[in-house]
């Protein structure tokens, strides 16, 4: 197998591959020996033609087609091995020479890693993000706590209030003519979560049990239902069964059943340390984004359309492997929200343009500051990947080969220049 590189404009180039006629040959008779099996020639049996009965009958090329769709992935993967270049798409493959008995010649357009001209990386100044606690939060957080762990009681001697938990029966009127889709009996309402149209929840409020009353509103002018839109209605809603929830008192018995600790105290105090941790987490990323953000504003770099394309489209993979963990295929999540993949490739454009110029900056960052990985890095890194998968590290390190490993000290060294360019920033 040969092989040329043709850069084009724009970061992108033409690898032009040529297969061995003998090769070839190797794969069309692999091609004619999976397929022999379906092929019927008068006076042979299924399975027992010569191939060159089968060549002479239907053509010297009858097998080429499959012949070259299997050699031109492995031929490609080759290619890229022995290629000087640094390929960052996939390929657009085009056939140039396809004859029986020469070499298989097939061209691929890619797009190559684009130059960068890095800007300051060093003292870059940011907005300082606020990490520190305040009362009101930790307040909100047992409160939390406190709902999760609320009882639910049946009331029967009052009238509904706001938040509670009712069940109704409801009837809708227009111009005194009840509507389709109207009426609903033993409906779950809990009151103040917005499930009904403006006005309504607010007007059961005050309501006693089993007794009916008038609720009076009018449909929003852009409701689903068009003889509807923007008419007033009256409901008539009957009250059937009202609960509320009945938090636990703030107390040390509270914190004593939710926690590890005996009092109030010791408790508020574990939940204050941990919004702590949570907090300045969320500002280190914080100023993590801020300071490549502006990394980024900083730098000069023509991207490759090809390139975002791929970047597209190996976040959506990633969606949908995330998503399918959870029970839900790709094509159930399209079929639920009404997207289509060409409207969510364009949806993740601009973050696959910010993930690749991030990348970019941040490799430019690794090489101008020659930041090495050790090989106590990568070991780290297995470990920290098989108490995640549950797996052994051996087993780990065995599974991603040594083309995993490389990339793996790739990211590696790009997120020691993260916490680099992060050390190296200026809060203001």
């Amino acid at each position: 197998m040969s092989l040329q590189v043709e850069k084009l404009e724009k970061n992108m180039a033409k690898i032009t591959v040529e297969v061995s006629a003998e090769e070839m040959e190797k794969a069309v008779e692999k091609a004619y020996q999976k397929n022999k099996g379906q092929i019927s020639v008068p006076g042979f049996r299924k399975g027992k033609v010569p191939r060159a009965m089968v060549e002479k009958m239907y053509g010297k090329g009858i097998f080429l087609e499959e012949a070259a769709n299997s050699v031109i992935p492995s031929a490609y993967e080759k290619a890229l091995a022995e290629c000087e270049e640094e390929i960052v798409s996939s390929p657009e493959i085009e056939v140039v020479e396809l004859v029986p008995g020469k070499p298989f010649i097939f061209k691929a357009l890619v797009a190559l890693k684009p130059e960068i001209e890095l800007g300051k990386y060093k003292g870059v100044k940011v907005e300082k993000t606020d990490a520190e606690v305040t009362e009101e939060e930790i307040t909100a957080e047992i409160d939390r706590e406190r709902e999760s762990n609320a009882r639910t009681i049946t009331v029967e001697d009052r009238a509904v209030k706001d938040g509670d938990m009712t069940v109704i029966d409801f009837e809708g009127f227009v111009d005194g003519e009840a509507f389709e889709g109207g009426k609903g009996e033993n409906y779950p309402l809990t009151i103040g979560s917005g499930a009904f149209i403006p006005g309504f929840e607010e007007q059961v409020v005050g309501a006693n049990l089993n007794t009916e009353i008038d609720v009076n509103v009018t449909f929003p002018e852009d409701y689903h239902a068009e003889d509807l839109a923007g008419k007033p209605a009256v409901f008539k809603v009957t009250v059937k069964e009202i609960k509320e929830k009945q938090l636990p008192e703030l107390d040390d018995e509270f914190a004593a059943e939710v926690s590890e600790f005996d009092t109030l105290a010791e408790y508020k105090e574990d939940v204050k340390k941990k919004l702590t941790e949570k907090k300045e987490a969320e500002a280190k990323s914080a100023k993590e984004s801020k300071v490549i953000e502006a990394i980024v504003e900083d730098s000069k770099m023509e991207i490759p359309d090809a390139m975002v394309s791929t970047t597209q489209r190996q976040m959506v993979d990633e969606f949908a492997q995330r998503i399918q963990m959870q029970g839900l295929s790709i094509d159930q999540y399209f079929q639920f929200t009404g997207l289509t993949p060409e409207k969510m490739l364009e949806q993740v454009k601009p973050q696959a343009e910010a993930r690749i110029k991030s990348r970019l900056v941040l490799e430019a960052v690794v090489k101008a500051e020659n930041i090495e990985v050790t090989e106590e890095d990568f070991q780290k890194e297995l470990e920290r990947m098989a108490d995640v998968y549950q797996m052994e590290a051996d087993k780990i390190k065995e599974m991603v080969g040594e083309n995993g490993k490389k990339e793996i000290m790739k990211d590696l060294a790009v997120g020691k220049a993260a916490e680099f360019v992060v050390e190296n920033a200026v809060e203001e």
